[in-house]
């Protein structure tokens, strides 16, 4: 099975929708962002990068760009093996395979969840999206020349979560991917059978 790569703002449900797919299906999870966070503290809080420690980091990486892309590079030989679910901001991009989903809410809605999260205020919940959301568009943006939240390009699936649970969600990744699956499996035997009649 192809690597199912999910994608998304801050605070869209990436992890967590990655998750539920992963339990689901039997496969690994990995998040590429706790990897990420793994070379700068042994903190393993999921608000790590919402933490002034964690924009800290982020103006490491913005000085050092081998940071992120030695951590890409070994994600990306993992994709090519496949049966694996990722949360990634960018290996939509940069992954020639997978199956490529793009989870889309809205500012407000992402400051609500985050709000939720790490038990803060909506309001400080929101300016955290607002600079999380900047911050990582610039810093993609200069390493790989992506447009995150702007390029859907990629993707095989863009789902607007606003109004639906992590669950829901990946109830609808799995059920389009299993659409996908029957698809190839006809055209396969199609091919088979055109073969068969030379």
């Amino acid at each position: 099975m192809k690597a199912i790569i999910i994608s998304g703002l801050p605070a869209a449900g990436k992890s967590t929708v990655a998750e539920i797919i992963a339990k689901k299906l039997n496969l690994k999870a990995i998040n590429v962002g706790d990897i990420l966070k793994s070379k700068f503290t042994e903190v393993t809080s999921s608000n790590y990068w919402d933490t002034p420690s964690g924009f800290s980091a982020l103006r490491l990486r913005e000085k050092n760009e081998e940071i992120d892309k030695s951590v890409d590079r070994a994600v990306l030989r993992i994709i090519k093996k496949g049966n694996i679910v990722i949360a990634s901001y960018v290996m939509p991009w940069l992954s020639k395979t997978g199956y490529k989903i793009w989870l889309d809410a809205s500012p407000e809605e992402r400051a609500k969840r985050l709000a939720k999260r790490d038990k803060i205020s909506i309001e400080k919940a929101a300016e955290i999206i607002k600079k999380r959301d900047k911050e990582n568009y610039l810093l993609y943006k200069r390493i790989y020349g992506i447009s995150i939240g702007k390029d859907k390009k990629p993707f095989d699936l863009v789902i607007d979560t606003e109004k639906l649970s992590p669950r829901e969600v990946a109830n609808i990744i799995i059920e389009e991917i299993g659409k996908g699956k029957r698809k190839t499996n006809k055209k396969e035997k199609a091919n088979k059978r055109k073969k068969d009649k030379k």
